[in-house]
């Protein structure tokens, strides 16, 4: 049994298909979902589809291409969605956008520390800031709840640093493409306790997939790639890889 990390199933791509995406997953052996949030506009779908879908668990939050959305009326209502979550995300920090560094950080700050005061994880979100996003990760304490780096992309170096913070490493579709370099050897430093897997579905399609939208059931693709770089078994991958997910995110036991 595999857990998709993060998989974005409230996108208006699997809109009358999601019975059928789930049912693809659970024949795979994926059997539960944690799905984000990148903005208040979206929350109600996020926790709808949370509730009205066995095994799947909602992570509201702000992304920083929307951070300008974070106001007071919509951190409360993140506050008030929160006993219904497992996480907050997914939040953080993107350099790439055209939206204040200042901005992004507030909003960033803000999050965190409801996470923390709520005892939550936190799903994270970094390009081109990983100085900037370390630093306010330590700050704001985020060893108190843990979280994921989604979709690592960074050095090994910056994956052992995120380690050190009790946070794991998110690995998505792009471990299994022919010209993987980082990702590769990401999974070849990191323990496997610390890695989690992850679609980011729609997007983010792994081999033998690519060119067509990514769902849950293509985590298996991931996860034989992470038993090949590890040389161990694609059982012992799921067995350690959806306990840590447990453990995080305080899912019950299969």
């Amino acid at each position: 049994m595999f857990i998709d990390t993060h998989c974005h199933l409230d996108d208006d791509s699997f809109s009358g298909r999601l019975p059928e995406i789930l049912e693809l997953a659970w024949t795979a052996g994926v059997t539960r979902f944690i799905v984000p949030g990148v903005g208040p506009t979206c929350w109600d779908k996020v926790m709808a589809v949370a509730a009205g879908n066995d095994g799947v668990f909602a992570a509201p939050g702000v992304h920083p291409m929307r951070a300008g959305e974070l106001d007071v009326p919509a951190l409360a209502m993140l506050q008030k969605l929160a006993p219904k979550a497992v996480a907050i995300g997914e939040i953080g920090l993107d350099y790439s956008y055209d939206i204040p560094r200042e901005v992004q950080q507030a909003a960033f700050r803000a999050q965190l520390r409801l996470a923390v005061r709520l005892r939550l994880p936190v799903l994270l979100h970094c390009r081109r800031a990983f100085h900037d996003l370390l630093v306010i990760l330590r700050e704001e304490g985020v060893a108190q709840v843990g979280g994921v780096m989604h979709a690592f992309s960074g050095s090994p170096e910056m994956a052992e640093e995120c380690v050190k913070l009790g946070l794991f490493i998110g690995v998505a579709g792009p471990v299994t493409y022919d010209n993987a370099v980082r990702p590769v050897e990401v999974v070849r430093r990191i323990p496997l306790e610390h890695l989690l897997l992850e679609t980011d579905a729609p997007d983010l399609t792994p081999v033998p997939y690519r060119g067509c939208p990514n769902e849950p059931a293509f985590l298996l693709e991931t996860a034989r790639k992470v038993a090949e770089i590890k040389c161990v078994p694609l059982e012992e991958v799921a067995r350690i890889t959806t306990a840590t997910a447990c453990h995080l995110f305080n899912l019950p036991r299969m």
